[in-house]
């Protein structure tokens, strides 16, 4: 097919970065995360109510949910490799169903190890479904675009998880009931979102590479398994891309364990401000995706990560922490300037978004494998943000230390990525200096 013919048949979704074939995909990932994210802001104190549990046990439970995100993620590339991304979201989407059905049964029951254990296990889903469709969009999409494609995943995930997934709790709660009972029926509801996030990806998107194994032919089942951490092991670019994009949404899932009870009840703003303030922050990050993605497609992948993503995110959680401290407690102009902090924070995380980008060109020849570990990252992200305030905390110190301690990690994260040099992004940043 001639390079016109191939023109002719772009669409206008094609041309701003979302794949035609996959454009329901997409929806489908916005909708299966809202119902994946309705909980994220008061799960912490629902289980400590619920169970009368102690913070520290209920932090080591989402520290442990981390963990199978993170496994999860590895797998979800990987599998996407090996069976074709479609039914690895398929797989994602019973592994949610059931062992949220399970999670609520435990925590009606009371039953401390059965939450654990369900818990734990459902962390395997959202990966899964979200993070294979991933690859299917960078097996689709032009390289010239990755960029582009990434923000746009990103819109819809972080659309979902937290933002709309806030919204939908906001107005879940009161409508069944509100307090711990209210909480428990807008878990119940969530269940809809995610089979219908399920129900459009699976009918609505025949795009056929996604029914396909992605890897080579030649490679057997544990050469595709093995073959994210192999690379890892043999190439350290691998290793620190991998750690950047670990840092990248850390802050993000530690905030949420630690900003629910200090906004809602210590600066005496309420849940329903707390939910409000999560989803005009991330709904920042929503509109900026995409953004971040089109201007590391011009300006540069690498460079974009580095001033934008890790250097502006700093700073944006440093001020959403202390803004919120020093203005008046419990004001309403107060708490509008310290979302307005905490909107900075969200807008600059899209600066990460790149990164999608880079890690598949530090191995062109090895795609699959890198954005296994891409995507093992993302979701190994969970596990850090909970992690870093459960050990913290442990220690005898107090939440801001927590935000200084996600602030050393970003420091860290400015000097790997300028090592994350690739061709493509080096000759794009060469090109636009010069204009």
């Amino acid at each position: 097919m001639t390079d016109t013919a191939t023109a002719q048949r772009e669409t206008f979704l094609d041309r701003i970065g979302i794949p035609h074939s996959l454009r329901w995909g997409f929806v489908a990932v916005l909708i299966f995360m809202t119902g994946n994210g309705t909980e994220t802001n008061f799960i912490s104190p629902h289980v400590e109510a619920v169970l009368g549990s102690p913070a520290t046990t209920v932090s080591t439970i989402i520290s442990m949910y981390g963990v199978s995100v993170l496994v999860g993620s590895y797998l979800s590339g990987v599998l996407a490799d090996l069976w074709g991304p479609r039914r690895v979201m398929q797989l994602g989407v019973v592994v949610w169903v059931v062992f949220e059905l399970l999670f609520l049964a435990s925590l009606a029951l009371g039953s401390l190890p059965l939450v654990f254990l369900t818990y734990f296990l459902r962390g395997f889903g959202y990966p899964l479904f979200a993070f294979a469709f991933l690859v299917w969009v960078n097996v689709v999409t032009p390289v010239e675009r990755n960029g582009k494609a990434v923000g746009w995943f990103y819109v819809m995930f972080t659309g979902g998880l937290p933002t709309l997934g806030s919204l939908y709790a906001l107005g879940m709660i009161p409508a069944f009931g509100g307090g711990t009972g209210g909480e428990t029926g807008a878990m119940v509801a969530s269940i809809a979102l995610v089979v219908i996030g399920f129900l459009i990806a699976q009918f609505a998107v025949h795009e056929p590479r996604g029914d396909r194994r992605v890897a080579s032919a030649e490679l057997s089942t544990t050469e595709v398994l093995t073959a994210g951490l192999l690379l890892t092991a043999r190439r350290p670019k691998i290793l620190m891309g991998f750690l950047v994009r670990l840092i990248n949404t850390a802050p993000q899932y530690g905030m949420f364990i630690i900003l629910p009870t200090v906004i809602a009840d210590e600066l005496g703003w309420g849940q329903s401000r707390w939910l409000i303030m999560t989803t005009l922050v991330y709904a920042s990050n929503i509109l900026l995706n995409a953004v971040f993605g089109a201007i590391g497609d011009k300006w540069g992948w690498r460079r974009t990560v580095q001033w934008f993503g890790v250097f502006g995110s700093a700073l944006g959680l440093l001020a959403w922490w202390y803004v919120a401290h020093l203005v008046p407690a419990g004001s309403t102009w107060g708490f509008w300037a310290a979302t307005a902090a905490g909107c900075l924070f969200g807008a600059l995380l899209a600066g990460f978004v790149p990164m999608g980008a880079i890690m598949p060109a530090l191995a062109p020849e090895q795609k699959g494998a890198a954005m296994a570990m891409y995507t093992t990252a993302a979701g190994g992200a969970a596990f850090l943000g909970a992690a870093v305030p459960a050990v913290v905390l442990a220690v005898g110190l107090g939440n801001a230390s927590v935000v200084w301690a996600f602030v050393l990690l970003y420091v860290a994260a400015f000097v790997m990525v300028g090592y994350l040099k690739v061709p493509e992004d080096e000759n794009r940043s060469a090109v636009a200096a010069s204009r």
